[in-house]
């Protein structure tokens, strides 16, 4: 199974090398085939050279142009109408998702299930200098999503997620175009009948640039997306559903052993 590694960057040329080169060399150690496609989002401080840099090294990295309109959500579809695995997965340019977790989730698609959600805020999950107050909003949004959908599920606001391919190609097309498609991608999968496993994983705040995510800007579109996708799972009937399912599926897996096999 080939998976493709979609980062979305804007203005991180001085984290995206060392995030590469981590990332890359955790694939590599598991002997995992894989592709990374860094989607430079109109940035102005050189991230695509730095990325060129390395790309020129491994030839399964490469940079795609991000064209206006720009945005974080904007950048992400960027990436999933490009890449060529048979699974994807989404981590951030900053260096705050651990490469062992993505190996975690390969294992997870591995095993069979469709999608590979982590959770910061479960046993044997981890968050390190996240800012106290975007941690308070963080939890007060994810407690509603969770009280709204019942999945069991509490960090569904993290963008670090896993899919496969069929997973991408049916919950489509994408309509949020700021932070509010990593709420999209995740509750479409669930509602719409595809199998998901909840896995730890670790985040450590960024050491160098500055995040793009606007907490201030984000509350009513956070709001309108995870409406959008409630009306569907209670209005819809079904149409939208993975042929054969009748309605949402959860699953858990077996995570010592998940956990043994990707270390």
């Amino acid at each position: 199974m080939k998976l493709s590694v979609v980062i979305p960057a804007h203005n991180e040329a001085e984290v995206i090398e060392p995030t590469l080169r981590s990332l890359t060399q955790r694939l590599i150690e598991h002997e995992i085939d894989y592709e990374v496609v860094v989607v430079d989002d109109n940035s102005s401080d050189g991230t695509g050279e730095v990325v060129g840099r390395v790309a020129a090294e491994d030839g399964r990295v490469r940079c795609i142009r991000n064209q206006p309109p720009n945005g974080f959500g904007y950048a992400v579809r960027a990436g999933l109408a490009a890449f060529s695995g048979d699974a994807v997965a989404i981590m951030m340019a900053d260096g705050s998702d651990d490469p062992g977790d993505l190996v975690l989730y390969y294992r997870v698609l591995e095993a069979g299930y469709d999608c590979a959600f982590g959770s910061r805020f479960m046993p044997g999950g981890a968050v390190i200098d996240y800012p106290r107050f975007k941690l308070f909003a963080n939890r007060v949004v994810n407690a509603g999503i969770r009280l709204l959908f019942q999945h069991g599920y509490n960090d569904t606001t993290n963008a670090f997620k896993a899919y496969r391919r069929e997973v991408i190609e049916h919950i489509g097309p994408f309509i949020s175009p700021h932070f509010n498609l990593t709420v999209e991608l995740p509750l479409k999968a669930i509602v719409r009948g595809y199998s998901y496993a909840i896995v730890p994983t670790s985040w450590r705040n960024r050491t160098a640039g500055e995040s793009k995510l606007a907490l201030q800007e984000m509350g009513s579109r956070y709001l309108f997306i995870v409406l959008y996708v409630w009306l569907e799972h209670h209005l819809s009937r079904g149409d939208y559903r993975k042929p054969g399912v009748t309605k949402p599926i959860r699953r858990r897996a077996a995570l010592a052993e998940e956990r043994r096999r990707a270390s």
